[in-house]
């Protein structure tokens, strides 16, 4: 999935203003004005499009998970990863949604998605880890369409 594509189903999902946008980038240290984040919502083909790197949506999820539970007592906002893949964006989304195993299957669900606790967890594994199995754009994306129906009922 494209990670323009990802900051607009959740920034859909959780209905983030621009100015909201602007506040979630700022908390992991990215300065962004309204107009960066509008070009960055944009969708491929309209004038004035602009797509987001692996750093800029690292740093986006990064904010979000600030946002939502707060820096670690003494500690500073991580250093971002210059290089994203589906399994790693859908680990910050965990963390930043607080979510347990439960959640996300109850989540795919409502997508109707079906996956066991055991592919869930395989998604999570680190990579050279032989049980590791790599996140499709396909569960992703139901992932981000059960946050949808979760959270805006459609």
């Amino acid at each position: 999935m494209l990670n323009n594509d990802i900051l607009r189903r959740v920034r859909f999902v959780f209905d983030f203003s621009n100015e909201k946008m602007v506040e979630i980038f700022a908390k992991a240290n990215k300065t962004v004005t309204t107009e960066q984040v509008i070009a960055i919502l944009k969708k491929e083909d309209d004038k004035g499009y602009q797509a987001c790197n692996d750093l800029t949506m690292c740093q986006f999820l990064d904010g979000l998970i600030i946002n939502n539970r707060g820096l670690k007592p003494g500690s500073d906002v991580p250093e971002p990863s210059k290089k994203l893949n589906n399994n790693l964006i859908f680990k910050k989304l965990r963390i930043a949604l607080e979510l347990r195993e439960e959640d996300i299957i109850a989540t795919l669900e409502l997508a109707k998605f079906r996956t066991s606790k055991s592919e869930l967890s395989a998604l999570f594994r680190n990579p050279g880890h032989k049980n590791f199995k790599v996140c499709g754009d396909q569960f992703l994306r139901n992932f981000l369409k059960g946050l949808s129906i979760k959270h805006r009922g459609m």
